[in-house]
């Protein structure tokens, strides 16, 4: 089959807070939005036909996951990622985030140290101090044009806060990194000698370029696997994140029984029907759709590179391992971060996430997504070079 990703489609009006929601948060409202972490394309066919169909069928009764969705899941994950679990390993959860912070209450209590590798996706330490846990932070170095841990220092801050819990966000959000298979097997070791749980969210693991292979943190050891709580979801992959439906892996028994329990305290039970018959089409049948919107979307990263270089090199592209998220570096541009916000928003009114919200260390860095039709995406780098000409 063949998909027009070059369509641009009108999101106004839908309820969409990429697009409706401007005005409410003080942004302009002719802004071109490519902030929030969502696709401005439809989803796979198959999606809609199988949503569209249940809607059809008029009733939207309390709904569970059948044999058709543990098929779905286990030949997607086994032949895209190698991964082979237990049904009863599988936990499905509002949102990726509703999971992380599930397991900061079942596995902290109010004080302990939590540990996060800044610049980082800001839910992380959102959630840690609205739990009253103790944000604890090994920044993670830039090097060359891309990040790497410190691990002398993450132990090192694991051992003088006591920390219990560690959040991985593998693929890295907003840096773009794909950890390799070294640098988890280090993570799972320090990890496992110091008694620290590790929450892993590779909500964006499907969507890696290049050579770059996704390690599910659950592969590097049984002894990982049984300390880890891998969470996923198909809403990066297939534009589902409005239909509220994710997969969390817990191997680890009496991990999976203390995570349930604070599930249970939210009176949360039964998924979504929509998110349900749309992870199983997507998981099942929409292999094709997400090849080539990847191969697209890279197109599109690579493109806003070359983009870069060319009308503006004061603006760096840090070209991503993996994600469909571009970390464009303004250091160069000798403005402050203030006025690196102000001059993207304001001046060339585009609606990027500003990189201090990742934590100081994404200070003079903005996020742009690139899952968007190129269309957009040009017209924003444009907007962007202009309000940076005389810089």
């Amino acid at each position: 089959m063949s998909f027009d990703f070059d369509k641009i489609t009108d999101r106004s009006k839908t309820y969409a807070i990429k697009y409706d929601l401007a005005k409410a948060r003080n942004k302009p409202e002719a802004a071109i939005s490519l902030w929030v972490a969502d696709m401005d394309f439809p989803t796979a066919p198959c999606i809609q036909k199988a949503v569209a169909e249940r809607a059809t069928h008029g009733i939207f009764g309390y709904s569970r996951p059948d044999e058709r969705y543990y098929e779905a899941l286990e030949k997607w994950y086994n032949t895209r990622h190698s991964y082979s679990f237990e049904r009863d390993w599988v936990v499905n959860t509002p949102g990726v985030v509703f999971a992380i912070a599930t397991a900061i209450k079942a596995y902290t209590k109010e004080g302990d140290g939590v540990l996060i590798q800044k610049p980082v996706y800001y839910p992380f330490f959102n959630m840690i101090n609205a739990l009253d846990r103790k944000v604890v932070n090994s920044p993670l170095e830039f090097k060359n044009g891309h990040y790497e841990i410190n691990f002398e220092d993450f132990e090192k801050q694991i051992v003088e806060n006591d920390v219990k819990l560690f959040l991985l966000c593998s693929p890295h959000n907003p840096g773009g990194r794909v950890w390799s298979r070294a640098e988890l097997e280090k993570i799972a070791e320090i990890c496992l000698h110091h008694k620290v749980i590790v929450v892993s969210d590779e909500i964006h693991s499907d969507i890696t370029f290049g050579d770059n292979v996704h390690t599910v943190f659950g592969n590097i050891s049984k002894e990982a696997a049984e300390n880890s709580i891998i969470c996923t979801a198909p809403s990066k992959s297939f534009n589902l994140a409005g239909l509220q439906f994710s997969n969390i892996f817990i191997p680890n028994a009496e991990l999976r029984k203390k995570f349930q329990k604070e599930i249970d305290k939210t009176g949360y039970d039964e998924p979504s029907l929509t998110g349900i018959v749309a992870a199983v089409a997507a998981y099942s049948e929409g292999g094709e759709w997400f090849d080539a919107a990847k191969k697209y979307i890279w197109e599109n990263i690579q493109f806003a590179a070359k983009y870069l270089e060319e009308h503006n090199p004061k603006i760096k592209a840090i070209l991503p391992e993996g994600t469909y998220l571009l970390w464009l570096d303004f250091s160069e541009t000798g403005l402050s971060d203030g006025e690196i916000n102000e001059k993207v928003l304001r001046q060339a009114k585009v609606w990027l996430d500003a990189g201090s919200m990742f934590g100081k260390e994404g200070e003079k860095f903005q996020r742009i997504n690139c899952a968007t039709p190129r269309k957009i995406l040009e017209a924003a780098l444009e907007a962007i070079c202009k309000a940076f000409q005389n810089i």
